[in-house]
């Protein structure tokens, strides 16, 4: 109790975006390198892999189970989740009789498990979907690709001499969020037009909804995250530390008014808030 009262003191300095209720370790056995991979919208499953992307679990938070999806290479990366969390989208890394690698994407029923192979071969992300058309993004040769309504295209709002990474889409599919590598977090149009500054320290960042990213602020020494916290973003300018100095949390998720995310230790935390 007073490990969490000590870190919801923290609200206190900035602008509150969002209530946190409370926050909870989930009972997930611990792995040094665990991270969250996704969850679902509506909050009932969580999605975790290792911290080089190795297998894809779902952790169901009313029954408490861990169930294993895949153990390949790279499934844990860029997940896919349905807007209505009945479907999930991974990949399958595999080495091609020419040394290459080359991926498999799955798309997989989250209540019986059937899976179907959506693209064999692919070298890259281009081609996704899922029972409700869900736009999806990826990077490639440091550009973001996008997939809606069955187009692919790649887009540099920056400039394409920029490297992007940890790009995602608002939940009503109008926005692109985006990293630019030593610049900072980039918001724009989901064409990639008019492109709006958020921070420099919101990394990793995710939707909470339209209009606020939820992500981390990381500190390192040159060879090790020395410090992390999560953090909320509005588009108007507030911000907001959900967590203290006490743990280095990292890599969040949002849900309907539940945020999850990772520690460096491999511990899984939910916090609820509205």
């Amino acid at each position: 109790m007073l490990f969490v009262a000590a870190c919801l003191l923290s609200l206190a300095a900035n602008a509150q975006v969002l209530e946190v209720v409370s926050m909870q370790k989930l009972p997930i056995a611990a792995q040094a390198d665990m991270k969250v991979a996704g969850v679902s919208p509506a909050g009932d499953y969580i999605l975790l892999t290792t911290g080089s992307n190795q297998g894809l679990q779902r952790y169901d938070l009313e029954s408490q189970t861990l169930t294993t999806l895949s153990e390949a290479a790279g499934a844990g990366y860029n997940v896919q989740v349905s807007n209505d969390g009945k479907e999930v989208v991974y990949r399958e890394t595999s080495l091609n009789r020419s040394n290459l690698r080359e991926n498999k994407f799955v798309r997989m029923n989250m209540y019986n498990e059937r899976r179907n192979t959506i693209a064999r071969g692919q070298r890259d992300m281009k081609h996704m979907s899922t029972s409700d058309n869900l736009t999806t993004v990826s990077i490639k040769d440091r550009l973001i690709v996008l997939t809606r309504n069955g187009l692919t295209t790649t887009l540099a709002p920056n400039g394409m001499n920029e490297s992007y990474i940890w790009p995602s889409v608002s939940p009503d599919g109008t926005k692109l969020c985006y990293y630019v590598c030593g610049n900072g977090c980039w918001v724009s149009n989901i064409d990639g037009s008019n492109p709006q500054y958020i921070g420099h320290k919101c990394q990793a960042a995710k939707w909470y909804d339209n209009n606020t990213l939820v992500a981390m602020a990381t500190y390192d020494d040159g060879h090790f995250t020395t410090a992390s916290s999560i953090v909320l973003y509005t588009l108007d300018g507030k911000k907001q530390v959900l967590t203290n100095d006490s743990m280095i949390a990292m890599y969040p998720y949002a849900a309907k008014n539940a945020i999850v995310f990772s520690t460096i230790e491999g511990e899984t935390y939910l916090l609820n808030v509205k």
